[in-house]
């Protein structure tokens, strides 16, 4: 019952990444350990024993009892859990497994958790308000207000976190960061490369 978010508390509170820890179990891929993550699949008895003495912890604790803190009472008052994505691109699902890095957690009014996506931050265009590592959440539309932060894919390339600053001409991308320059697409570009808003930035939650 409580396997999944024992696995992923555990790892997070012992400084793991999923790369990690499927290494350490001799897996070539995370994404297994996303899985269990999820709760859609459960570990072999001779992985459970192996993360058990990763986590130093019994094996009993492991997968019976309550060992996260803060996940169960925000379960209580209805929270719910978002996908932390490590991209998003062009041309694939927005919650493709093979993208989740991660999860968080958001409070109990939030009305539709299908709404909401988190990203991890990549480079340092957004410095210093966003820096690399850090999570933005995400709701999910497809236009945002002039002077908004959102999640832009251009041209079919990965997703970009940008400050949008729309003119009757078109629009622009602004980073944070003054050694990166403004990206500038007129409305036929917008058309045809195309340039897609999938969604604004809602909150940030700074790395530590």
């Amino acid at each position: 019952m409580y396997l999944a978010e024992n696995i992923r508390y555990l790892r997070k509170k012992n400084h793991f990444s999923q790369e990690q820890i499927a290494e350490e179990l001799g897996y070539k891929s995370f994404t297994t350990i996303q899985k269990w993550e999820m709760g859609v699949a459960e570990p072999p008895l001779i992985k459970l024993s192996r993360l058990a003495e990763i986590f130093h912890v019994d094996l009993d604790d492991l997968t019976h009892q309550p060992l996260f803190e803060g996940i169960s009472s925000k379960a209580k008052m209805g929270g719910i859990r978002i996908p932390i994505l490590g991209k998003v691109a062009a041309g694939h699902p927005i919650e493709a497994l093979e993208n989740i890095v991660d999860y968080e957690e958001l409070s109990g009014n939030i009305a539709d958790k299908d709404e909401y996506f988190g990203l991890l931050i990549k480079g340092d265009s957004m410095e210093p308000r966003m820096e690399e590592g850090d999570i933005v959440i995400v709701h999910k539309q497809e236009d945002v207000d002039s002077g908004d932060i959102a999640i832009v894919l251009v041209n079919g390339a990965e997703a970009t976190c940008k400050k949008v600053k729309k003119t009757e001409t078109g629009l622009m991308l602004q980073p944070n960061n003054t050694k990166y320059e403004t990206m500038y697409y007129s409305n036929e570009e917008i058309r045809s490369l195309p340039v897609t808003i999938i969604g604004k930035v809602v909150e940030l939650r700074g790395k530590f």
